[in-house]
């Protein structure tokens, strides 16, 4: 039998039901595993084992009582810590943040707590969610558990990580340009990314979304099921509606005669990785032998796209850290501050011209995509990269190169996935992306799930030394 740390949401919720398992029992086996694991992943924000427990034994009671709380009543999950939680400070993974209670949960917190889930901890970011790696000024720098020399990826580092080395089943985090889908590629768990609007978040913005962060496609779908209940402090929600998340099991045989688009070339950034377009090619190919219309596709990215999106970026994060006390402002990792401070003399046409790159970002996505139901790609161009660096290229001045198969899907609203394809010849593992339709969230999660059923025999979970 599996290790209670490694059980599906899925399945605890059946034996809670049948009270063949209690959340307190599960929930105290999922923190002595945390204790194994976390010296070496440092994974976690505010692990609180006794609040975990106190929660663990009301969920416990309640499902005595036969009157469960909802969908997720006793399964331990975790939250990035840049989604609020009541009464925790929110440091946004910076020193220079002067950390004060969150007034009150946050959309997705709010979600997790009515459906009765046992909040273990908050997960790690690095500065302001900038980096795609855990390296932070505040937090303990997060590593990868299949290599614990590579970082996890980020900003949804820790969650990652955690998700990956089993601190229990369920995980949330966020992506504005590949957060949730780049750390899930680099650590083998599946994520999605949900259309603009599915999830709600406080505070929103253009390309921001909330999403789950799992092992399997199905528990991401029963996650989906609690967070996309409607929230109104987001502006940009999508209007509450009834989607069929159950319905995520769609087989192998649902492939058949779907048009898909398979793009290789990002068309800007890095250069693809040999071993990361050989899995991308083996899982379209088997996607094919199950009945799809596989057609390539010519990259519509630029590197200007890229780069304006970039800019605009900087100079966003350039003046927000200008408006902080000098004190504060010396305490942002000094890549941050290159990064922010290399626009310092940008006048106001350049910013306006950087700013309509997210627009015609949009426009060029869209357009490529229409020929296809969906179009699957790298999540990344490379493995996993040494934990201590920032970006994979360690240069302020381009920092940005890795995520060119995944920001345009931010600016598109798209849905779009991360799940496992296949491993490298020193074993990390590499994600294939999945992406539909706006609003067709629905339809990714069943299409990743009929490619779970067909992919490469997957490896053992990563153990604690």
């Amino acid at each position: 039998m599996s290790a209670l740390h490694d059980l599906s949401a899925h399945t605890l919720i059946a034996a809670y039901r049948q009270r063949s398992l209690s959340p307190v029992e599960v929930t105290q086996a999922v923190l002595a595993h945390v204790e194994r694991w976390e010296p070496q992943l440092r994974a976690t924000y505010l692990l609180r084992p006794d609040a975990a427990l106190a929660q663990a034994r009301a969920s416990e009671a309640r499902w005595l009582r036969g009157t469960p709380l909802g969908a997720l009543d006793g399964v331990p999950c975790t939250i990035k810590e840049n989604i609020a939680t009541r009464g925790d400070p929110m440091p946004l993974g910076t020193a220079a943040v002067e950390p004060r209670p969150a007034a009150a949960d946050a959309p997705p917190a709010a979600r997790m707590r009515e459906a009765g889930a046992v909040i273990l901890a908050k997960t790690t970011m690095p500065d302001y969610g900038m980096l795609s790696s855990g390296l932070s000024s505040f937090h303990p720098l997060a590593r990868n558990p299949w290599d614990l020399t590579k970082g996890p990826g980020g900003s949804s580092a820790g969650g990652a990580a955690a998700a990956a080395a089993g601190y229990g089943p369920l995980h949330i985090g966020t992506d504005i340009g590949g957060s949730l889908r780049l750390p899930a590629s680099w650590c083998g768990i599946f994520s999605l990314k949900p259309s603009l609007g599915r999830v709600p978040i406080d505070p929103p913005y253009t390309g921001r979304a909330a999403g789950p962060m799992t092992r399997t496609v199905a528990d991401a779908a029963l996650l989906m099921q609690v967070l996309s209940q409607p929230d109104a402090r987001d502006s940009m929600s999508l209007p509450a509606q009834d989607i069929a998340w159950s319905r995520f099991s769609a087989g192998a045989e649902s492939l058949r005669g779907l048009r898909i688009g398979l793009l290789l070339d990002a068309g800007c950034g890095l250069a693809l990785d040999p071993e990361v377009q050989a899995a991308v090619e083996r899982a379209a190919w088997r996607i094919e032998a199950a009945g799809a219309i596989v057609s390539p596709m010519q990259p519509f990215m630029t590197q200007a796209m890229l780069d304006g999106m970039d800019r605009f970026w900087r100079m966003r994060t350039h003046i927000d850290l200008q408006a902080l006390p000098p004190q504060r402002r010396a305490k942002v990792l000094p890549y941050i501050l290159a990064w922010a401070d290399s626009v310092a003399g940008m006048g106001g046409a350049e910013v306006f011209h950087a700013s309509q790159q997210f627009h015609l970002t949009r426009v060029h996505t869209v357009r490529a995509c229409n020929a296809f139901d969906y179009v699957i790609s790298p999540v990344a161009p490379i493995p996993a990269f040494q934990a201590e660096l920032p970006s994979p290229t360690n240069d302020p001045l381009r920092p940005l190169e890795h995520i060119g198969y995944t920001v345009p899907f931010n600016m598109s609203e798209q849905p779009a996935a991360s799940v496992n394809c296949g491993y490298t010849a020193s074993g990390l593992p590499i994600g294939l992306q999945i992406v539909g339709a706006r609003f067709d969230d629905l339809g990714v999660l069943q299409l990743a799930h009929a490619f779970e059923s067909i992919r490469e025999p997957q490896r053992a979970w990563p153990r604690p030394d």
